[in-house]
């Protein structure tokens, strides 16, 4: 479907559904020092480890990491000292977590042009196969469950705007595995009253960030629901147990009440080869 004026947000500046403008970056910056930090491959593996927004402790990531506590010490500080991780203190731990969604955008936009890992093993195809049915994109969701989630929202008219598909021939500013600045989305009025049947107030979504947004999914090639409400219905579908974090990082599992809460309430209709949690899941 060719974008029409209507649809096509202008290219200098993205502005949310509430009319908060995104501002491009207007100073000169130091991609070296970032990209520094990023090079380590253990650092690397820690920052991807907290790319589902979540706070981990030091000793959870020096495992998944597969380095020593005190190498993985001197990596945390240097990731925080660069701003691409805060952290904060509970008790007699620290707690780890990404500087913001960004970070997690140019790990993903990176992830796009670096060349695969090799698969040396079941588990390590496993994660690959799950991670594209269901993942957290920083707070919310994507692949294959993060893109049905969209499609049906649009479908029931909660949303409008696009249709949800991503048209490379056709694209202005949006790409793979980013943002996307291309068009715009509404919340219908409809949409607004779905919302608070699912608990969800539409008026009172985090506050200093665009209330709606679209990535572009670097798996699917389609839109997946970002921004405040994206994150704001993702924590949603966890509190109601209908998505649950699976075994690895980032990946997202959907229950068999939450494929029919889904259906019920959004429209949504997950394919049948989607992660189904059955039983309980500590988190990764």
């Amino acid at each position: 479907m060719p974008k029409t004026d209507r649809d096509r947000a202008p290219a200098t500046t993205v502005t949310g559904v509430l009319g908060s403008p995104v501002e491009p970056v207007k100073r000169q910056t130091d991609i070296a020092r970032a990209a520094a930090l990023i090079a380590d491959p253990s650092r690397a593996r820690i920052l991807k480890c907290l790319a589902d927004g979540r706070a981990l402790p030091a000793n959870a990531l020096a495992d998944e990491a597969g380095i020593g506590a005190a190498t993985a010490s001197a990596h945390l500080a240097k990731l925080v000292e660069g701003a691409l991780l805060t952290v904060e203190r509970r008790g007699r731990h620290r707690f780890y977590r990404l500087a913001g969604p960004d970070v997690s955008a140019a790990l993903e936009c990176l992830a796009l042009i670096a060349p695969p890992l090799p698969i040396t093993s079941l588990k390590q195809s496993n994660r690959a196969v799950a991670l594209h049915r269901g993942r957290s994109c920083y707070d919310h969701l994507a692949g294959r469950l993060g893109v049905a989630l969209m499609h049906g929202l649009l479908k029931r008219g909660i949303l409008t705007g696009h249709d949800g598909v991503h048209r490379p021939d056709e694209a202005v500013c949006d790409r793979p595995a980013s943002y996307g600045h291309d068009v715009r989305y509404h919340l219908t009025p409809a949409g607004r009253t779905t919302l608070a049947e699912l608990g969800i107030d539409a008026d009172r979504l985090p506050p200093r960030r665009p209330a709606i947004r679209y990535c572009v999914d670097w798996s699917e090639h389609q839109h997946h629901l970002a921004g405040g409400l994206g994150a704001v219905l993702t924590a949603r579908l966890f509190e109601l147990d209908w998505v649950r974090w699976g075994r690895s990082p980032r990946v997202v599992d959907l229950t068999d009440t939450g494929a029919q809460g889904l259906e019920r309430t959004l429209g949504v209709v997950v394919a049948d080869d989607t992660v189904r949690a059955r039983g309980p899941v500590s988190p990764a």
